[in-house]
């Protein structure tokens, strides 16, 4: 009986994803980024000091639990894998060689409510930079090239990059008069939900802006560009603070730099925010074009204060790739397909039972030179084998020779058929492997 919200994808989606997976490991590893895998479950205390998290959070627990366990022993599944990596930086400074660049790809658990492309159990593919002390802004800059390169490299639709700063709100704000910034930013960073009158109810009953000061945030927010025009935009209107300066030179940075790297991959967006409260700097969010009503794939952003001990802060930047969100809603609009449901390339042909050894043993030549090959499952008339093959997607059939005549291999699409040497015939290469499509 499925169970919403925790998919099972069949092979060819599992297939699909593998690739991504295997996409997403080799760019980071090309950026210098190591491998990296935490526990699942964190302290619940943890868990709920990240941001308003509380209702996401799934407890763990024994289904006979020890008798006066106490409430401070609860563990809670992580609900993403920045807070379990900040945990680990501090726990292992000693050992690690800073700046730190880790990758992980796991899955992660939120109690959310499901709908098409977000689920309660979810793979997250992430890449984090810390350092001690003070961490280079330029890790800043390189996030988005990082993720531009995994998705470029798959045949997914064009990513757009949504980039802002929290020190150009935060400051803004804060000139504006406002000193609840935090809770500025989580009204505003609902716009796109509920729409500009909302927010401006909003930022007027929980923030205590005016009129006037709402409608400047939403000024604000309504800013967006592929180029440093948006700083100017943002002068214009009129509001000066040291922190929102700050915010527009580091916002600049990305842009540009983005710009002359990748053109058309990142673009200034204004309204975006993020919900966690650790984010202080720089944040992310991703769309796919022609499905941004599905919201962000991929998101992150700067943190000074999330890795602390004592006096001594581990900063960082960091940013996740939603892989089951967003390839559930690619799957979801028949976007993405594979070209066999199998990895098999080649089914070795039984002409009996009793040639099943020398079967195997050609299936195995095959193998050792890295071409995915089985032998089939019954000694069936070969009609019935090349339907075996045909039914999966894979394209070749090998016919054992008979009383010293050689192998022969046939191509089950053209029916070309020829002779063929399990040590020496090659597949071609873009039959080798089930290729991932797009529509």
């Amino acid at each position: 009986m499925p169970i919403s919200g925790f998919p099972e994808w069949m092979p060819p989606q599992r297939m699909i994803e593998q690739r991504v997976i295997d996409r997403a490991r080799a760019t980071f590893e090309l950026y210098g980024y190591a491998p990296l895998e935490t526990r699942s479950v964190e302290p619940l205390d943890t868990l709920l000091s990240k941001g308003e998290t509380s209702k996401e959070v799934y407890l763990l627990s024994r289904l006979q639990a020890e008798e006066g366990q106490k409430s401070d022993d609860q563990l809670g599944l992580h609900f993403d894998l920045t807070v379990p990596f900040a945990r680990f930086v501090t726990e292992n400074a000693g050992k690690l060689q800073f700046p730190f660049k880790r990758y992980q790809i796991q899955k992660v658990w939120r109690g959310e409510r499901p709908q098409e492309g977000r689920y309660r159990e979810f793979l997250q593919a992430d890449i984090d930079v810390v350092n001690r002390g003070t961490l280079p802004f330029h890790y800043d800059t390189e996030m988005p090239l990082v993720i531009g390169d995994v998705l470029s490299g798959l045949p997914l639709p064009k990513a757009r990059i949504q980039v802002n700063n929290r020190k150009v709100c935060e400051g803004f704000y804060r000139g504006l008069g406002l000193e609840d910034t935090a809770q500025v930013l989580r009204v505003v960073d609902k716009l796109d939900k509920i729409g500009a009158q909302k927010v401006i109810d909003q930022l007027i009953e929980t923030a205590g802006a005016s009129q006037k000061q709402a409608e400047a945030c939403l000024q604000l927010a309504e800013i967006s560009s592929e180029d440093g025009s948006f700083a100017d935009a943002v002068r214009k209107l009129g509001v000066q603070d040291p922190l929102l300066d700050e915010g527009l030179d580091e916002l600049l940075q990305v842009v540009e730099t983005a710009r002359e790297l990748n053109p058309g991959l990142v673009v200034a967006e204004l309204k975006i925010a993020r919900g966690l409260d650790y984010y202080t700097g720089t944040v992310y969010e991703t769309q796919l074009e022609g499905y941004e009503r599905f919201g962000s794939v991929c998101s992150g952003g700067r943190y000074e204060n999330l890795a602390t001990v004592g006096n001594e802060k581990f900063p960082g930047v960091g940013i996740s790739i939603g892989v089951s969100r967003m390839l559930g809603v690619l799957f979801g609009q028949n976007a993405l397909g594979v070209s066999r449901s199998v990895p098999t390339c080649v089914v070795v042909a039984l002409p009996n039972e009793e040639l099943r050894r020398t079967c195997d043993r050609t299936a195995a030549a095959l193998r050792r030179r890295g071409i995915p090959a089985e032998v089939a499952p019954t000694a069936a008339k070969f009609g019935k084998q090349i339907q075996y093959a045909d039914k999966r997607g894979i394209p070749y059939v090998w016919f054992p020779g008979r009383e010293g005549e050689p192998d022969t291999v046939k191509d089950i699409r053209s029916g070309e058929q020829v002779e063929a040497d399990a040590t020496t015939w090659e597949a071609p290469a873009a039959d080798l492997y089930p290729v991932i499509s797009g529509s």
